[in-house]
């Protein structure tokens, strides 16, 4: 019998580690996440199309590359019959704890790793102690290695417990390109929350700081586009072609033109642009991948609708085409003030937690918004928690690691807090 989680909570984030696998194509990671489940023994596990409609997931990856990344799970040992009902790369889980009368909980935890070769500097603790990423390409960079271990080790220590409720734990595929969020809040596992919680580590904020809500998630959108032109040749007759290399140098200027707007805070980038074969051949295509941010969704769907048309208009000017294609988006959702105040007093009493802040402004993009928006819509409270770590690099960076006592810190927050709400949370679903 394997010691519980609590107990070994830096050998499951270290083992998590060795093996991130990128957005759709969690294959190896949700097989882990699954034998540590039914060790916990859960009241009801759903894995992949059980837990979310296939047909409402964003950003899913060509099938060819999805397929690679099933291989190599089967390769590690993964359960062939798991990997089965992944297939097609419906990756996750969903599990359930059904604990008597008393308030349905959720807490989100994100599961995918990122493009990023890790680093093998010896002064990397992960090369250093023997658990860097074992695929050159992926790591996880960004901490859901340690969000996973929150997610077990909190779902075990709340079974233990004399928690009264419902609690549900999302193991959301696919946070880094924005696809998981939208299936796990359309599913039924999101209907009737009464509460949920999403988490994350570091964000710049030390080991022993906790925040008990964000404020001011950017709603976002990632764009992929391509324009289509005719090839001629550059030196004998260039008349002959339309330039998609010169409507790509008019796209990515007028982008960054979009007007801002009055309302709040807008951005915009075009991440990626390719095109063009040779310096004598007029270029028929060019690939872009693009997002557009705003402060509010309103503000985000005026600079996608702004950005989409300057692709549009681009490609007419040079006689081309333009493919416009919304890939992912999410909405802006904020943490709920009733649910901070029981999260900071939560996290006052935690040892270890040194400083509690209320709220802090996000600054980025989460698609964690989405299951935040469902829970709020239907009555409930949402918060997005940030317990600090010490981190030697930015998140995205080959040297990004935590410090494992943040691990402690994060399992003892999230239990505690799932535990205060079901007691006595702060406004009641009837009442609200």
């Amino acid at each position: 019998m394997p010691e519980p989680i609590r107990d070994r909570l830096s050998d499951v984030r270290r083992e998590f580690h060795r093996y991130p696998e990128p957005a759709w194509r969690e294959f190896y990671t949700t097989h882990r996440l699954v034998e540590e489940l039914e060790r916990i023994g859960v009241d009801e596990l759903a894995v992949g199309p059980e837990a979310y409609d296939p047909g409402d997931r964003m950003a899913v990856p060509k099938a060819d590359d999805v397929d690679q990344w099933l291989e190599r799970a089967r390769e590690r040992g993964a359960d062939p019959d798991l990997l089965d009902r992944m297939a097609g790369g419906n990756t996750g889980a969903v599990t359930v704890l059904d604990c008597g009368d008393g308030p349905a909980v959720g807490l989100r935890v994100d599961i995918d790793g990122l493009f990023i070769e890790e680093s093998t500097d010896p002064d990397h603790v992960p090369a250093a102690e023997g658990f860097r990423s074992e695929s050159d390409e992926t790591m996880h960079a960004c901490g859901h290695d340690a969000h996973m271990t929150w997610g077990l080790a909190t779902l075990e220590a709340v079974k233990e417990s004399d928690f009264e409720g419902r609690l549900v734990v999302f193991f959301q595929p696919a946070e880094e390109a924005s696809g998981g969020g939208h299936p796990m809040a359309e599913s039924r596992f999101a209907e009737g929350l009464d509460y949920l919680f999403a988490v994350h580590v570091g964000l710049d904020h030390p080991t022993g700081e906790v925040v008990a809500g964000i404020e001011k998630p950017l709603a976002m959108c990632h764009v992929d586009a391509t324009i289509r032109g005719t090839s001629a040749h550059a030196g004998k007759a260039p008349q002959d072609g339309d330039n998609a290399m010169q409507a790509l140098g008019t796209v990515i200027e007028n982008a960054y033109a979009i007007p801002r707007h009055e309302d709040g805070m807008t951005r915009v980038n075009v991440g990626r642009a390719e095109a063009g074969t040779s310096s004598n051949v007029i270029a028929e295509r060019a690939d872009v991948v693009a997002e557009a941010r705003g402060e509010t969704t309103e503000l985000m769907e005026y600079v996608k609708g702004r950005l989409t048309r300057t692709f549009e208009t681009a490609a007419e000017m040079h006689d081309c085409e333009a493919e416009v294609e919304i890939v992912s988006e999410s909405p802006r959702a904020d943490s709920d003030p009733e649910l901070v105040e029981v999260v900071a007093d939560v996290a006052r009493d935690v040892s270890g937690v040194e400083r509690v802040l209320p709220t802090a402004d996000f600054g980025a993009s989460e698609d964690a918004t989405f299951l935040m928006e469902r829970v709020q819509d239907e009555g409930g409270f949402a918060s997005y928690l940030i317990v600090g770590t010490d981190h030697p690099t930015s998140h995205h960076t080959p040297t990004f690691d935590v410090d494992e006592r943040s691990l402690d810190h994060g399992v003892a927050v999230l239990t505690d807090s799932i535990l205060a709400v079901a007691d006595d949370g702060p406004v009641a679903r009837s009442e609200r």
